[in-house]
């Protein structure tokens, strides 16, 4: 069924909070939401998914209440694009509250999942929105690291010294390819999107424990079939610098197979489609640093800061209408 025309709008849905040990408070106190109170902190905002454990839900419009996997059993391409019909949303995106270090941790590639059970690959991106001034990325192995220097001290606080290590700037961007190990700092505030996964594989705690007084599960078997060791690139894309009273745009990943981002600097409207040479893709479009509004015709729609929408494949000509007086942050996505 094809989305008609006054079903055709940007979808905002509502956000799946997830609480867990590490979580912060950076998406109340920088992003302005009220978040649910829970017994532990909340870490994560699930913004987009369809899995079988998560589905996002339509928060306002003529769709209002439909999961994302009911629109794409309804509207098929005109959601999606062919590409995707009759699949899954290919990917997952979030916010992430980091209160406490992260696990250090890496995600299988298509090679692992053929080994380990129930696997699903995960290749990853991060966006700085915020950071603490202290607040640190980890990501990659160093260039003195050795498998054997890595396993000996993956399991204490000398494994840092072999791992890359970078200050959180915003506006900095990590590009996670599978394999890679890696761990977001305390004090982080970051828009990740990822392949449609939720395979994680724990290599080190740091040695903390849950509020049980147990620590968390670790796997240090699965993980070390995972690990590209040979891979010592740096996966950090530094950030725009400076301001300009004009649009800007800058490709942040543009090579990965998976999905494709850019990081729109924008000082008025933005015009744009989800149509190119007649083929329809979906596009999300994320309010970084401040609300923007996306007008389609004599219609418009705001997207809080901090939101991401889903503008439907079929959604065509549109516009991204920004503060013309201060420079306004805004993510597109694209599979």
């Amino acid at each position: 069924m094809k989305l008609g025309k006054e079903n055709m709008y940007p979808l905002l849905f509502k956000p799946i909070y997830k609480e867990v040990i590490w979580g912060g408070n950076m998406i109340e106190s920088h992003l302005g939401r009220e978040v649910p109170k829970r017994d532990m902190p909340i870490g994560e905002a699930w913004e987009i998914v369809d899995r079988p454990d998560a589905q996002s839900i339509v928060e306002s419009g003529s769709l209002q209440g439909k999961t994302l996997r009911e629109l794409i059993e309804t509207y098929e391409s005109s959601i999606v694009g062919q590409n995707y019909t009759g699949k899954p949303f290919p990917l997952l995106v979030k916010i992430i509250d980091a209160g406490q270090r992260l696990s250090l941790q890496v995600h299988p590639d298509e090679a692992a999942c053929r080994k380990l059970k129930d696997a699903q690959p995960k290749t990853e991106m991060w966006y700085i929105i915020a950071a603490h001034k202290d607040a640190k990325i980890y990501c990659g192995l160093s260039h003195k690291a050795t498998k054997g220097s890595f396993i000996n001290t993956c399991q204490s606080l000398d494994v840092e010294k072999y791992l890359q290590t970078h200050r959180s700037n915003p506006g900095d961007a990590f590009f996670i390819s599978a394999g890679t190990v890696h761990a977001i700092g305390e004090g982080n505030l970051l828009f990740e999107v990822q392949q449609n996964s939720d395979t994680t594989y724990r290599i080190s705690d740091w040695g903390r424990v849950g509020s049980d007084g147990k620590s968390r599960e670790l796997h240090l078997e699965k993980a070390m079939e995972c690990i590209h060791f040979i891979q010592r690139s740096s996966s950090k894309i530094t950030g725009v610098t400076g301001t300009v009273p004009h649009n800007r745009k800058f490709p942040i990943i543009q090579y990965c197979s998976f999905f494709k981002v850019d990081d729109l600097r924008l000082a008025g409207k933005w015009d744009d489609t989800t149509i190119h040479k007649g083929v329809g893709s979906f596009q999300i479009i994320t309010a970084v640093n401040r609300s923007v509004k996306i007008q389609k015709e004599n219609d418009t729609w705001e997207i809080p800061r901090g939101r991401s929408a889903l503008l439907p494949s079929s959604f065509g000509q549109y516009s991204i209408l920004a503060d013309e007086t201060t420079e306004t942050t805004v993510l597109k996505t694209q599979a």
